[in-house]
């Protein structure tokens, strides 16, 4: 049973400290419709999403409402659908992709991943046709989100994927100009991409996890703030303690989750996958990476010492929720996105955080560079570059890593951005030395995998 101040502690939670069920993911493989007639593969994908996705909503409604636990987003996730692609034009690739955007509407989810590639070794035709596919498929369709795997600690970093992907999202910020580049924010660059990530736009079904599967993300950094200010409320408390009290909250937050995820599927009728137990904040106040850091006594975040408290933050995370069930999965850790974190944005905007400082913190958070706008005239090679450094940093770590970076079009650095809704807004950002790694990037081919990558 609880205890008393257990259950006071999960009201709090939920009545004041910005708890929520973050998002609500359906996987559902596609496979099954691919064709060489792409009305057919049209057809199917259309019918396959409403039919499996039809309750999603309704239910997820009723269960958030039962434990009076928001569930803020309800999303899909497909499997590749590089793979219905393999011998079929671009073209193809556009009416694809727009079936996924008005089904995922039908059935009211706010957004769709999957549009995926995985190119950590080389690209068939299929990819090919889905990354030059991008900046079309972005700019004209509104919930399609997109992810690009370009290395594994196992295969190294696919350097000529690198060197496209630079120019791919040159191509999407200037089809979507007339919206500062968002197209952008719905596409990422991974390293070791996980196959079971809720949380968009980097959410695809990967194999082996069957035909439909429920996967929930769980967000709480307004209450792991909260946690880590009760413990300082009587005076200093050692760094320990306060990595104790964030993992028996992360414990907490994770076991709510589980509950609600496994309730979800039940009621659809479909296998329950992981939850995610990731510190993912939004542009509200209080709903902040940030502020917990300056809650662990990190006044300007990008200050000497935050690398240092992120890392304290993402492990006692993790702890508290793999001893909360035996289904964690995703990311699991803590985001740091720029644009999503009003307390980020700040310290950019006051050139706290630099994007040399927020690329250390990605060395030891859950992901990457994660919506950071940088000048309009970045160039390709210079974009390409970031991508290369961060996918270095996973690889070498056997982590994941990843960048979603909007080259806004017209825009320099200092100018502000506004996305609106969970994707928030905040200033450009930097890039320093820019076109100084051309011919690195033109050398192209493969950096091989790391001694680490060699486990068997």
């Amino acid at each position: 049973m609880l205890r008393t101040d257990e259950i006071l502690g999960t009201i709090r939670m939920l009545q004041s400290e910005n708890l929520d069920v973050r998002a609500v993911t359906m996987g559902i493989d596609l496979n099954e419709c691919a064709s060489s007639d792409v009305d057919l593969v049209c057809r199917k994908i259309a019918h396959k999403i409403t039919r499996r996705g039809a309750r999603l909503v309704e239910v997820c409604n009723t269960v958030g409402a039962k434990y009076k636990i928001p569930i803020v987003n309800k999303r899909l996730a497909v499997s590749p659908v590089s793979i219905l692609l393999e011998g079929h034009t671009q073209a193809a690739a556009v009416r694809i992709a727009q079936t996924l955007d008005v089904a995922a509407g039908q059935i009211g989810v706010d957004l769709i991943g999957g549009f995926t590639a995985l190119v950590e070794r080389g690209q068939t035709a299929g990819q090919q046709v889905l990354i030059r596919s991008l900046p079309e498929v972005l700019g004209r369709t509104q919930r399609v989100c997109a992810s690009v795997n370009v290395a594994t600690t196992k295969a190294g970093i696919n350097m000529d994927a690198v060197a496209e992907m630079g120019r791919i999202i040159r191509d999407v910020a200037e089809a979507t100009r007339d919206r500062d580049g968002f197209g952008c924010a719905k596409l990422v660059v991974f390293a070791n991409i996980p196959h079971d990530n809720p949380f968009m736009a980097g959410a695809f079904l990967g194999p082996g996890q069957g035909d439909c599967v429920i996967h929930i993300g769980v967000s709480g950094p307004g209450v792991v703030k909260s946690a880590v200010e009760r413990a300082q409320a009587l005076g200093p408390v050692p760094l320990h303690e306060l990595a104790e009290q964030i993992k028996m909250t992360a414990f907490r937050i994770t076991r709510v989750g589980e509950l609600i995820g496994r309730e979800v599927a039940q009621q659809l009728a479909v296998d329950f996958g992981i939850v995610d137990l990731s510190l993912a904040p939004t542009s509200k106040v209080g709903d902040s990476v940030g502020e917990i850091l300056a809650a662990l006594g990190i006044a300007a975040v990008g200050a000497p010492g935050s690398t240092a408290a992120l890392a304290l933050l993402t492990d006692a995370v993790k702890k508290g929720g793999l001893f909360a069930s035996s289904s964690v999965g995703g990311l699991s850790g803590a985001f740091i996105p720029v644009c999503e974190d009003a307390h980020l944005a700040e310290a950019a905007r006051r050139s706290h955080l630099s994007l040399e400082k927020l690329e250390a913190m990605t060395s030891v958070c859950s992901v990457g560079l994660d919506m950071v706008v940088i000048p309009g005239d970045t160039d390709p090679a210079t974009i390409s570059g970031i991508i290369a450094d961060e996918a270095a940093i996973g690889v070498v770590n056997n982590k994941t890593t990843a960048a979603r970076l909007i080259p806004a079009p017209g825009r320099k650095a200092g100018d502000e951005v506004n996305f609106g809704g969970l994707f928030g807004g905040g200033p450009v950002m930097a890039v320093r030395q820019g076109d100084a790694s051309a011919a690195f990037i033109a050398s192209g081919g493969h950096i091989p995998a790391p001694v680490r990558g060699l486990t068997n």
